[in-house]
């Protein structure tokens, strides 16, 4: 069986021919499959690409939170946790209100309200089945969290509960996603 070759390597070896391509013939065949193969591939890195993005948007947000409004403190409760959740997905609330407001009676929603509401409505969702942020009930992981340099690779060293709208207690040691 052939080796899939990407895209630049099928069209690099179809250029050295000489002959047009003909539409049932082997090599057109070829790089229509690379063709689809590199959007499959592209489709995919865009995708992994914005979930880890979406994902590191807590991780700003809490950041953020904690080196600015919580300097002196070293550890979070569960219902510290929780709050700063909830002020996550209430990022939005005086623009959404904005837009409410200045939209005149009987006109549709602009673009932009359409695209926050959807936010905060899937993210509202995700707390419901639960969100995965730093364990800040941790004094390592919080330190590790006011000097994250804001990559992916920085994380690992971090300890990760998933935290609920509904969770009472965080799970003890054992029990710790890492």
């Amino acid at each position: 069986m052939p080796l899939a070759h990407n895209l630049n390597k099928v069209t690099k070896n179809l250029s050295k021919s000489t002959a047009s391509i003909h539409i049932k013939g082997r090599k057109f065949k070829q790089l229509n499959r690379a063709t689809l193969r590199d959007k499959k591939i592209t489709e995919k890195k865009q995708k992994s690409l914005e979930q880890k993005t979406n994902e590191l948007a807590i991780l700003f947000f809490l950041q953020k939170l904690i080196k600015e409004q919580f300097k002196a403190a070293e550890v979070f409760t569960l219902v510290e946790m929780q709050s700063f959740i909830e002020l996550f997905i209430g990022r939005f609330d005086d623009e959404l209100a904005q837009l409410r407001k200045d939209r005149r009676p009987g006109r549709p929603q602009t673009s932009r309200q359409q695209i926050l509401e959807e936010k905060v409505k899937h993210e509202e969702h995700i707390y419901h089945t639960g969100y995965k942020i730093p364990n800040l009930t941790d004094k390592d992981t919080v330190e590790k969290l006011r000097v994250w340099n804001g990559t992916t690779g920085a994380t690992t060293g971090m300890k990760f509960v998933l935290i609920t709208k509904q969770t009472k207690q965080l799970p003890t040691k054992d029990e710790e996603m890492s």
